[in-house]
């Protein structure tokens, strides 16, 4: 029988019987669940109270249902005003358009039947495949500027820029552009160059973000990354725990945003948390530049180099 599904009052209070000493294998063993999903409540929920995750739960149901709705709205338009454009027998254009909706769909928004179209459809032409050259081309821009981004990653930076296609198709792109990522077994020479690193002197114009890490006398280890302003050196804010999501940089990084305004631009290193799939979000949404050193090298750039030193200042 399955068991129902802990409230989010049930997983802040396991978190906090961790925070207090518990271990997470008993944890597990106590309530019936894995690691897996043990952490994946921890990057989700820690640091939260109960009313900040009923309330944060409350807004990604309310998100999915209108992002649901806006996009089968934007479909059903798109389908409709590229059937109205074209000139000749209606039918005949709704059973032979094909659509980032699908053509089922497409033909269900102009009414017609689906009989006609499944008989009409073929493969992709060679004009088609020949129209891909400017997808291919952001493709190559953003591998070279993101050189251990997979293809999964590229694919949500093109769809934050409007591109419709799918990830099958990024992936066959990637896969003949050569742009896959390299595994690490040797030094190699990458390809391409990276962003320029813009450097202003004014506060708030760049901050940096930096961990240090040390173990507790029982061996535990905590991890306590640092936000430093450039050019002031200062310290203004640290996010303290035993692992760090990158959610839970998000939110602390939208918090400063709110209490300082928004920075120009952010260095970091390449850490999970800081290379995460809601770091690129977050960037999007608040409009903020990132730039990532090169990879195992922080000397090249003297912030996060002095970010670490700036740590023991002012704090939040």
């Amino acid at each position: 029988m399955k068991k129902a599904r802990l409230t989010e009052e049930q997983i802040i209070g396991i978190l906090q019987e961790h925070e207090a000493g518990a271990k997470c294998a008993d944890l597990c063993r106590k309530h019936g669940m894995s690691e897996g999903t043990f952490y994946a409540w921890k990057a989700k929920y820690s640091g939260m109270t109960v009313s900040e995750a009923k309330r944060l739960k409350a807004l990604e149901d309310e998100n999915a249902k209108l992002k649901k709705l806006l996009a089968e709205q934007m479909l059903d338009m798109a389908a409709m005003k590229e059937l109205l454009s074209k000139n000749g027998n209606a039918r005949r254009e709704a059973r032979g358009c094909r659509t980032s909706e699908g053509p089922s769909r497409a033909v269900g928004t102009a009414g017609v039947s689906d009989c006609g179209r499944r008989s009409q459809d073929g493969p992709l032409s060679v004009a088609a495949c020949a129209g891909h050259g400017a997808l291919r081309g952001r493709l190559r821009d953003l591998a070279n500027e993101r050189r251990r981004f997979g293809y999964r990653r590229l694919f949500v930076l093109l769809r934050r820029e409007g591109e419709v296609s799918g990830i099958n198709r990024i992936y066959r792109l990637s896969r003949e552009e050569g742009l896959t990522v390299r595994k690490r077994k040797a030094r190699r020479k990458a390809i391409g160059t990276r962003a320029p690193i813009l450097i202003q002197a004014r506060a708030n114009a760049r901050r940096a973000l930096d961990f240090v890490h040390d173990p507790f006398a029982c061996g535990r280890c905590f991890r306590v990354r640092h936000v430093v302003d450039d050019v002031t050196r200062e310290c203004i804010a640290a996010i303290t725990d035993t692992s760090i999501s990158g959610r839970r940089v998000a939110r602390k990084l939208t918090a400063l945003i709110e209490r300082r305004g928004k920075p120009g631009m952010i260095v970091s290193d390449n850490g999970t948390e800081l290379t995460s799939n809601a770091i690129l979000k977050w960037c999007a949404e608040h409009k903020v530049e990132w730039h990532y050193i090169a990879p195992g090298k922080p000397m090249r750039d003297t912030a996060l180099s002095k970010a670490s030193t700036a740590g023991c200042g002012t704090s939040s």
